[in-house]
C-alpha cells in the first residue's frame, strides 16, 4: 500500500508499476511531478535548463513520442495551417522569402527554423519578431507538465526537438497565426514536424545528399523520406532538381491521390537577372518583374524563384498575394549565415556550407563575386560531415586556411585533425584550438589572424557549419571595435602588432 506523500499525488500510481520500475526510479518520477505541479510557471533561464535536460534523450526519428505530447497539450497544430518546407539546401532561404512576403501581404505568418545562427529565440517568429523570453518560457512550462503527466503514465519522453516543436505549435495558436511556415528537422516523414495535418502547400528546396545512413543511403531514398511531408490535398512546390528526385516527389503526390496540377516546378532558367553581385540581386520571373533581394550567393536565383512559385500556388488556393507584398517581401527577407557579407575592407562573408552541395554553390559564388582576390578561409566541420570532399572543392582557391573547433564538441571534428585534412589542397594552413572549455577562444584567435593577414582588397570567408557563425560575427565586432576605439587603422594594428603566424609558413 502507497502512503504518505506518494498517497497525495493525483495520478494512478499502479501505472508506474506496471511499467517495471523499481522504487527508486518511480519515487523521483513522483517526487519531480510534485515539486512541477508545486510551481506553475518558470524563468527563460529555467525553461532553457529544463530543455537541455531533455537533450539527454537524443533525437530519435519518428511521431509517437510528438504525437502523445501534442495530445497532452490538445494538439495545437490541429488549429494552424501549414507551408512545410523541407530539402537539403536552400530551405531557410526559401522559408524567409515566403514567410516575408506573406506578412507583407497581410497574413500574422509564424515561422519555425532550425538550426539558428543568432539567437536560441530565432527558431520561433511571428511576422519576423522573435518570441519573447517570457513567451517562452510560458509556454515551456506548458510542455513541462505535460512531459511530467507523460512520464508519471510511463509514455514515451519526448526529445528536446519535440518539445520545442510543440512550444512552437502553442505560441503560433496563442499568436492567431493564419498561417505557419514550417521547416522540417531532419527529412520529412519521420521527423517531428511532420505531425501536421492541415499542409496547404508542401515545398521542397534542393534535395542532395546528406545525412547519409540516417534518412537514406541513395538520392532516391533521402528523397523519399523527405517526400513524406506531402498531404493529400496540399500543393506541392519543389526547386529544380535532378530528375531522379523529381519522380520521386511525382511519385508521392500519385500516392497521396494529388494530381500533377497541383505540382509546381520552378524554373530558374527563365529568370532574367537584370543585376547582380555580393550586395544585391534584381531579376524577373515569370509574371513577377524586378524582384530585388539582398540575400545574395549564385544558389538565391534559385531559392527566389521557388518561393516565387510557393506564391503562384497560393494564389490558385485562393490566398491574395499582391505584386507589391511581393517585391517588399523579398526585398526585405533576411536570412543570417548564408552568404552573409558582415564587413568590408577586407570583406567578411559568413555562410553555413557544410556539405558537397552547398560548396560547390559557395565556391561558385566566390568566384563570381570576387575573381583573382586574395582569399582567407577559417573552416569548422561537424565530424559526421564529408568534410574531406569541402575541403577539396573548397581550399585549393584559399591563400590561407585556419581551422577551428566547434561550440558542440562531441559532434565537432577537432581544429588540428581538421587542419591535417585541410593541408593537402591548401599547405598554408593553420589549426586554431579552443581552450578546454570554450571554443570561443580559438574562434576569436582564427578571426584575428585572418583580419592582420587581409588587406583592404581581400576577403575573410567563414564556412562550414552554421553552428558557430554567430561566435564569429561577435569576434569581428569585438575585434573591429576594439580596432575603433584604439583609433588606429586595420594596417597600422598589422604593422604595430607583427602577429606571430603560429603554424603558417
Amino acid at each position: 500500500m502507497v502512503t504518505g506523500t506518494f498517497a497525495k499525488v493525483p495520478v494512478t500510481i499502479h501505472i508506474l508499476f506496471t511499467k517495471n520500475l523499481c522504487i527508486t526510479e518511480i519515487s523521483a518520477m513522483i517526487s519531480l511531478f510534485i515539486r512541477w505541479k508545486g510551481k506553475k510557471s518558470v524563468t527563460y533561464r529555467e525553461a532553457r535548463v529544463y530543455l537541455d535536460d531533455l537533450s539527454r534523450y537524443g533525437s530519435v526519428l519518428g511521431l509517437d513520442s510528438i504525437r502523445g505530447l501534442l495530445r497532452e497539450l490538445g494538439n495545437p497544430q490541429k488549429d494552424l495551417k501549414f507551408i512545410h518546407i523541407a530539402g537539403t539546401n536552400g530551405k531557410g532561404s526559401v522559408l524567409a522569402y515566403t514567410s516575408t512576403i506573406l506578412s507583407e501581404a497581410g497574413y500574422r505568418t509564424g515561422r519555425y527554423v532550425s538550426p539558428t545562427v543568432v539567437s536560441y529565440l530565432e527558431r520561433i517568429q511571428v511576422d519576423g519578431t522573435w518570441i519573447s523570453e517570457e513567451m517562452f518560457a510560458e509556454e515551456t512550462a506548458k510542455v513541462r507538465d505535460a512531459v511530467a503527466r507523460l512520464k508519471m503514465a510511463g509514455k514515451p519522453v519526448p526529445t528536446v526537438f519535440e518539445a520545442e516543436t510543440a512550444i512552437a505549435f502553442l505560441y503560433f495558436r496563442d499568436m492567431r497565426c493564419d498561417l505557419v511556415v514550417l521547416e522540417a528537422g531532419l527529412g520529412g516523414a519521420l521527423d517531428a514536424t511532420n505531425i501536421v495535418e492541415n499542409t496547404v502547400c508542401a515545398v521542397f528546396s534542393a534535395i542532395s545528399r546528406d545525412h547519409i545512413g540516417v534518412i537514406g543511403n541513395t538520392l532516391e531514398e533521402i528523397a523519399e523520406n523527405k517526400a513524406g511531408i506531402i498531404k493529400p490535398g496540399c500543393i506541392t512546390v519543389s526547386a529544380r532538381q535532378q530528375e531522379c528526385v523529381a519522380q520521386v516527389l511525382k511519385q508521392r503526390l500519385t500516392h497521396v491521390g494529388n494530381g500533377e496540377a497541383a505540382f509546381f516546378q520552378a524554373r530558374p532558367e527563365l529568370a532574367r537577372i537584370l543585376r547582380e553581385d555580393a550586395d544585391e540581386i534584381c531579376l524577373s520571373y515569370r509574371e513577377f518583374e524586378e524582384v530585388h533581394t539582398h540575400m545574395t550567393g549564385v544558389y538565391q536565383r534559385e531559392n527566389l524563384t521557388t518561393a516565387l512559385e510557393v506564391v503562384r500556388a497560393l494564389r490558385t488556393a485562393g490566398y491574395e498575394v499582391s505584386e507589391r507584398a511581393v517585391k517588399r517581401g523579398a526585398e526585405r527577407a533576411v536570412w543570417p549565415g548564408r552568404f552573409e557579407c558582415i564587413g568590408e575592407e577586407p570583406a567578411v562573408i559568413l555562410d553555413g556550407a557544410h556539405n558537397e552541395d552547398a560548396a560547390l554553390r559557395l565556391r561558385e559564388s566566390m568566384d563570381r563575386y570576387f575573381p583573382g582576390r586574395k582569399r582567407i578561409y577559417i573552416m569548422g566541420v561537424f565530424r559526421d560531415k564529408e568534410y574531406r570532399r569541402i575541403a577539396q572543392i573548397m581550399c585549393p582557391s584559399a591563400h590561407t586556411v585556419y581551422t577551428v573547433d566547434l561550440p558542440d564538441r562531441k559532434r565537432g571534428l577537432p581544429a588540428e585533425e581538421l587542419a591535417e585534412a585541410v593541408q593537402e589542397y591548401a599547405p598554408k594552413t593553420a589549426a586554431c584550438p579552443g581552450d578546454l572549455q570554450d571554443t570561443a577562444d580559438g574562434i576569436r584567435q582564427a578571426v584575428y589572424r585572418a583580419l592582420q593577414e587581409a588587406g583592404p582588397e581581400d576577403v575573410i570567408l567563414v564556412f562550414g557549419s552554421l553552428s558557430y557563425l554567430q561566435l564569429a560575427r561577435e569576434a569581428y565586432r569585438s575585434l573591429k571595435d576594439s580596432e575603433a576605439a584604439s583609433g588606429t587603422s586595420g594596417a597600422e594594428l598589422r604593422q604595430a602588432q607583427n602577429l606571430e603566424r603560429r603554424g603558417v609558413r
